[in-house]
């Protein structure tokens, strides 16, 4: 499966008014040899490596959002964390269960557009890397609201995102976030405690803290 191919699942699922449900169809084509999934890594996301390195300690509770076949997942559970990681995609969780059978990752399948209420402010780190990138602009705000719930007090955002300028346009996906879309998770109970643009990588990496508990932006 070409770039086209990619883009061509994801805007009849979205014509469709559903916003996520490409995300199987794709991992369905890659089961069976048809697709590739072009954001999966062998190896963890450098940016988020690199991030859980300057962190002092570990432990706690942590959820990992789009976590698709769980390469960053298993490295959050690495360090220590009773990690929880979710994918909207029922097969790709089913991979991921297949290729770390004696995990201690609890894998879930969900959607970010309805996660379960019992995650609310559940999670003292959250990593949310590449998936709302993924999604059409349309939902936006309802993924960033949501995800941004899920932080406890005291909890820490981890997003990472690829860079796009104000009012330009793109073909999606993916269509990467502005540097407004990245402030608006402070905008729902969040405090920003760093926001970077990775140049190398062509990705921001911003951080976001639970300093007062209101995660629902109220």
């Amino acid at each position: 499966m070409n770039n086209a191919d990619d883009q061509r699942l994801a805007t009849e699922s979205i014509e469709q008014g559903d916003p996520t449900g490409w995300f199987d169809k794709l991992y369905r084509e890659a089961a069976d040899g048809n697709a590739v999934v072009p954001w999966h890594r062998e190896e963890p996301n450098p940016l988020i490596v690199q991030w859980a390195q300057s962190r002092v300690g570990g432990g706690g509770t942590a959820l990992v959002v789009g976590c698709g076949y769980g390469t960053d997942a298993e490295f959050i559970a690495s360090l220590g964390y009773e990690t929880t990681a979710f994918d909207v995609s029922p097969t790709a969780i089913d991979a991921a269960r297949t290729r770390f059978p004696q995990s201690a990752v609890n894998y879930e399948v969900a959607d970010v557009l309805a996660m379960p209420t019992q995650w609310r402010g559940a999670f003292d780190v959250v990593i949310e890397s590449i998936t709302v990138q993924s999604m059409p602009l349309w939902v936006r705000s309802d993924a960033i609201t949501a995800i941004a719930s899920t932080v406890s007090a005291g909890g820490t955002l981890l997003v990472v995102s690829g860079i796009r300028e104000e009012g330009v346009d793109v073909d999606g996906p993916p269509w990467p976030l502005t540097r407004t879309e990245i402030e608006s998770f402070s905008s729902h109970g969040l405090t920003t405690s760093e926001i970077e643009q990775v140049t190398a990588e062509n990705r921001w990496r911003a951080t976001f803290v639970n300093n007062q508990g209101d995660t629902t932006g109220n």
